[in-house]
């Protein structure tokens, strides 16, 4: 994994809005009807150049495919693990955020907000796991990487990464109908999804394990008190940790965030409960929301909980909560805020999650101001590299 030796990186979370295009046939394919694989694939690679190209021309340095030929940074595993079984949502199915602390507290808000929303994705089918589970996407993981590096071709570039689902979220997410505890449950998933971790890793790029749920379980459980939310979220570090045994930390970010909620964000979990937690991951990086309006000023609970010597930040200094670009001098300032706990070899400038997490669902932050909020980030590492490393 490159670092900022000379002058802070710049890299993102992943996901990034997909073409209407490529939108249609992944919403067809989610829902199980047929999809012509030759136009499938001729659209997702025309939609990777894109994207790659898009994040070049912004000055992003470490760089993904945007999750492009995917429908969310989740569900792709079903296709690539044996033991799940896809089922249609029952009509009228809840949805799994309306017990949240932020839902109940704000239940008109998220009412209208639903009703606005043109595409909710109510029909899609959900994974259940029905028997013992082995990894079988070997091929699929090299497709990935190849087609990354045959969009950048010979362009210039400092690194580039490829997403990949923690076992801790599909344990807390997909239901288990197969194994006699969660624990079980949940390393045989980890000891699965080792397999992609390495295949990725040994393809030559960055691995970033994605999970959202680590910190937002806090938000989906009402009930829950910081104490057990703690426990829940330790036995979870240990799945995490047990799925990356053997592998290079050196070549493993890890990505948690508070998921894509354009809404008031009140009950979410504060930094200062969990960072202890996230630290305690054996991954060289951490990647983590640091720039809205409910999380910016966390930083100071790095001056208390100092990550171990080489620990990399990637702070979100770029927000996915609104479509006010950011100014690259704020931006700037708050790279600058990290460098000063942890060293300016020891971050990263990133922003707090993905653009299009679900590709199928209307987006919030509009794909054209994506764009410039990358330039922003880009502006503003230059300038903080240029106080960080004045001579």
């Amino acid at each position: 994994m490159k670092t900022s030796r000379d002058r802070i990186l710049t890299t993102h979370a992943g996901s990034i809005g997909r073409p209407p295009g490529l939108v249609d046939l992944l919403r067809r394919q989610e829902s199980g009807e047929p999809v012509d694989a030759g136009a499938f694939e001729k659209t997702a690679l025309a939609a990777i150049e894109e994207v790659v190209n898009r994040q070049l021309e912004a000055g992003i340095d470490v760089i993904n495919d945007g999750e492009q030929a995917r429908p969310n940074f989740h569900d792709y595993v079903f296709e690539r693990l044996s033991g799940f079984e896809r089922r249609q949502k029952p009509a009228g199915a809840v949805n799994p955020r309306a017990n949240s602390r932020e839902y109940l507290a704000f239940p008109q808000f998220y009412a209208d907000k639903a009703r606005a929303a043109s595409v909710e994705g109510g029909t899609l089918d959900e994974g259940h796991c029905v028997g013992p589970i082995t990894y079988r996407g070997h091929a699929a993981v090299l497709e990935d990487v190849r087609r990354l590096r045959d969009a950048i071709g010979g362009r210039p570039h400092e690194d580039v990464f490829v997403c990949a689902v923690a076992p801790s979220y599909i344990a807390a997410t997909v239901p288990n109908e197969y194994y006699a505890s969660h624990e079980e449950y949940e390393q045989a998933l980890a000891d699965a999804l080792r397999e992609e971790y390495r295949a990725i890793i040994e393809a030559g790029a960055v691995l970033q394990i994605d999970d959202p749920r680590l910190i937002t379980q806090y938000t989906f459980a009402p009930d829950l008190s910081i104490e057990e939310f703690r426990r829940w979220a330790e036995q979870r570090v240990d799945a995490i940790n047990h799925s990356i045994k053997g592998l290079p930390a050196d070549m493993i970010r890890f990505h948690t965030c508070y998921s894509i909620d354009v809404g008031p964000r009140v009950h979410e979990l504060e930094l200062k409960h969990v960072a202890d937690i996230l630290l305690r991951i054996e991954a060289q990086a951490l990647s983590f929301e640091a720039s809205n309006p409910r999380h910016e000023h966390e930083y100071h609970v790095f001056e208390e909980q100092k990550p171990a010597a080489g620990k990399v930040l990637i702070p979100g200094v770029i927000t996915h909560t609104t479509n006010l670009v950011e100014h690259p001098e704020l931006v700037a300032e708050r790279i600058e805020r990290y460098a000063g706990i942890v060293g300016r070899e020891n971050v990263i400038a990133g922003n707090d999650c993905g653009f299009a997490a679900r590709a199928i669902r209307d987006y919030d932050i509009h794909p054209t101001v994506v764009w410039a909020k990358f330039e922003a980030l880009a502006e503003g590492a230059r300038i903080a590299s240029q106080r960080l490393w004045r001579s």
